[in-house]
């Protein structure tokens, strides 16, 4: 499964981007990677490891603006189109338990 975190929030004054950067690093820090800007990807073994994910976005969220979460599985993801340009990533995101470099 797949959790993608939409978020559009304000950044006017000194309190909003500094909410703005740490809402950020928090999604790196657990994890998530970014498809586009402001839009972040994780994947999650199962419905049960999502509920936690959800759980700590919620609780980790800003104050203002709109923060958007979708979970979608695998082969939903995988019918994702690109209409211009193409996914390219130096993370390896992928779901086989052996990944052999």
């Amino acid at each position: 499964m797949r959790i993608l975190v939409f978020f559009d929030l304000p950044v006017l004054s000194l309190d909003q981007r500094r909410d703005y950067r740490n809402f950020r690093k928090f999604l790196i820090k657990d994890g998530f990677i970014m498809l586009q800007e402001s839009v972040y990807c994780k994947m999650v073994l199962n419905e049960s490891a999502a509920k936690a994910v959800v759980e700590q976005v919620k609780k980790n969220r800003p104050e203002d603006g709109l923060v958007q979460l979708l979970t979608v599985t695998e082969k939903q993801f995988s019918k994702m189109e690109y209409i211009v340009g193409e996914y390219s990533t130096e993370v390896l995101d992928t779901d086989q338990r052996l990944v052999i470099l």
